[in-house]
């Protein structure tokens, strides 16, 4: 036995393989497979340079390229009890709670923010999905009322990125209570005649759908995004028979009136400078001034 060449160099080896390889630097497109390296995922707000199939993108890195040089605050909203129903399925609603704000860094769903976009202070909402499938609780229903109550004290306009499973489970009718909730919330900031934008990302489903999701006055949703309240299995189940290709997918939406543009991650912020400042009846800055604004500001 070569006890240098079948014991030490192998430490060696093991010891130097480790120094500084970073993991994960490809990742596959879930829709054409192709292999995609993590920089170009990012510098493309995670949008498949292949096929285009737009993946989940992290709510913070969609607001870095969302406002005025990537500069937004945080809103504050009203906390919840954790566990109202002392729910336990396979394991306590309490772990998972725990076991998903340690993954997240986030303490529910709904990220509330308010900066400038195009130089027109908006308040915007982002439901994680990554948290619990961006499950609507008691304090998503929370944040929606913080963020139209932002928007009637600063009179801005309020945009929401949906993107969510429906109502979470685990708190039952109390998540329910948030559709009536929301739609109220809503209601009160329409009849303070302040614009509500949404953008419906995939997956926007449940109880999500039906309610504030869907109340935009203007609906823009990313392209090949599902959008519905029950699934296309659980229709096809149902009624037992085969659906239309692409139903419940934004375009189909589009083509039958339920939204009013299908819009690529590119071109969102774009859309909503223009739409903003028209509902606002705000003159639009021209590019060149955002740029100025923005160099200042990093600078």
């Amino acid at each position: 036995m070569n006890w240098i060449s079948n014991y030490v160099r192998p430490k060696i080896n093991a010891i130097f393989s480790k120094k500084d390889t970073p993991e994960n630097l490809w990742q596959k497109c879930p829709n054409c497979g192709m292999m995609l390296f993590h920089r170009e995922v990012k510098d493309a707000l995670c949008v498949c340079n292949g096929c285009g199939h737009h993946m989940l993108i992290p709510p913070k890195e969609r607001l870095l390229n969302l406002f005025d040089g990537g500069i937004y605050s945080r809103i504050d909203y009203e906390d919840v009890i954790e566990d109202p129903l002392n729910f336990k399925d396979t394991k306590k609603y309490t772990d998972r709670i725990k076991e998903t704000r340690k993954k997240t860094g986030e303490k529910d769903a709904m990220l509330l923010t308010v900066g400038d976009i195009g130089r027109l202070k908006v308040t915007v909402a982002v439901q994680n999905f990554l948290f619990m499938g961006g499950s609507m609780g008691m304090s998503v229903g929370n944040s929606i009322i913080a963020g139209v109550n932002n928007c009637i004290k600063f009179k801005t306009p309020f945009v929401m990125f949906a993107a969510a499973g429906g109502a979470r489970m685990q708190e039952s009718i109390l998540s329910l209570m948030q559709m009536p909730r929301s739609t109220v919330a809503i209601q009160s900031l329409r009849e303070a005649k302040l614009p509500y934008v949404v953008v419906l990302t995939n997956p926007t489903t449940g109880g999500v759908t039906a309610s504030y999701a869907m109340l935009g006055d203007i609906t823009i949703a990313e392209p090949n995004a599902l959008i519905c309240f029950a699934g296309p299995r659980v229709i096809e189940q149902t009624i037992g028979e085969k659906l239309p290709d692409g139903f419940q997918k934004s375009e189909y939406l589009f083509d039958h009136g339920m939204i009013d543009m299908v819009t690529s991650r590119d071109k969102i912020r774009d859309q909503l400078i223009l739409l903003l400042h028209i509902l606002m009846k705000k003159p639009r800055a021209i590019r060149g001034d955002i740029k100025k604004d923005i160099d200042e500001i990093n600078s």
